[in-house]
């Protein structure tokens, strides 16, 4: 199965086969940090632990781990995985390894293949990620007003497109159509991005409020691009949502849109594989979303060590 992941802050594939993940189908929660929009929990790896790991819904494997932390629990290597970016120009290769027994929310899952790579530079301070095929045999809940995941059984029912939405997955990610100004336009939901990001093609269709400009570079395996920003001149809309005349990025590599958490930590949202159906759950219907700083400090990770003070310059 397509397995999507990012580089340096960018979308990758990865082809990779998902092993079917065992657990207990009951209701399960535990406490999920949200830092700058993206979920972080705790996670046993064989036993051991906890480690900290990001939920990625825009990653369509199972996990992938940091070299740290396969060298340190010795997973074995049960294959290897081929990495490009959206653009199909660059490739890279990956191990994959196997993980016994990985431990959320007290489910356990067995026989998890994960990707050993690094992660990008603002999660540095976790040891894993967590993808949104995991997650295929139950209801997965990233309810961010109330900080928490949950896991249970059940399936979602539609209401007619208000609450409750439909997704498509054909690279193991979800896909959700949005409208902004009359047009469809199709969307990864994606945990692990950041802002509400546009393909340059759609974004030069719409009109803003003031011209984008460019704030940061982003890079892919065989690219690098800049990034551009704006406030656009119309609202975007998911569902019965509305976000009114949001900032959003201009992405010039990848061909659809990518709603991020800062978007997602608006909702309670409900993911249902099986039925391939989303809910998303607010107290309000109309959301403003602006500019996102990028750096990342996690509340409990460890303080920088300082450095020696015989190396630092008197005066």
């Amino acid at each position: 199965m397509p397995f999507l992941t990012r580089l340096n802050g960018c979308a990758i594939l990865l082809a990779v086969a998902a092993l079917p993940a065992c657990a207990q189908l009951q209701s399960h929660f535990t406490r999920m940090e949200v830092i700058h929009g993206k979920p972080y929990v705790m996670v046993m790896v064989n036993g051991k632990g906890p480690f900290r790991f990001v939920i990625d819904t825009g990653t369509g494997g199972q996990a992938l781990v940091t070299s740290a932390l396969a060298d340190q629990l010795a997973l074995p290597i049960v294959g290897q995985a081929r990495l490009t970016d959206p653009s199909g120009q660059g490739e890279q290769r990956a191990q994959i390894l196997l993980i016994d027994s990985l431990n959320v929310a007290g489910v356990e899952f067995t026989g998890v293949k994960a990707i050993r790579h690094g992660l990008a530079a603002e999660d540095s301070t976790c040891q894993g990620l967590l993808g949104f095929t995991l997650f295929r045999d139950y209801l997965l809940k990233l309810d961010y007003p109330n900080q928490r995941m949950n896991l249970a059984p059940g399936s979602l029912a539609p209401d007619g497109e208000r609450s409750v939405l439909p997704f498509r997955m054909p690279d193991g990610v979800p896909i959700v159509p949005l409208r902004i100004n009359g047009m469809r336009v199709e969307a990864q939901f994606d945990s692990g991005g950041i802002g509400l990001s546009l393909p340059r093609q759609i974004a030069s269709q719409l009109k803003f409020v003031s011209d984008p400009a460019v704030f940061a570079i982003g890079e892919s395996l065989s690219t690098r691009f800049e990034m551009m920003a704006g406030r656009l001149g119309s609202d975007v809309h998911v569902g019965r949502y509305a976000f009114d005349q949001p900032v959003v990025e201009i992405n010039p590599a990848f061909p659809l849109a990518n709603f991020g958490g800062c978007a997602m930590r608006n909702f309670a949202v409900t993911f249902d594989q099986n039925n391939l159906l989303l809910r998303l759950d607010s107290e309000k219907t109309t959301f403003r979303l602006g500019p996102e700083a990028t750096f990342l400090r996690l509340q409990n990770a460890p303080p920088p060590k300082p450095p020696d003070l015989a190396l630092v310059p008197v005066g």
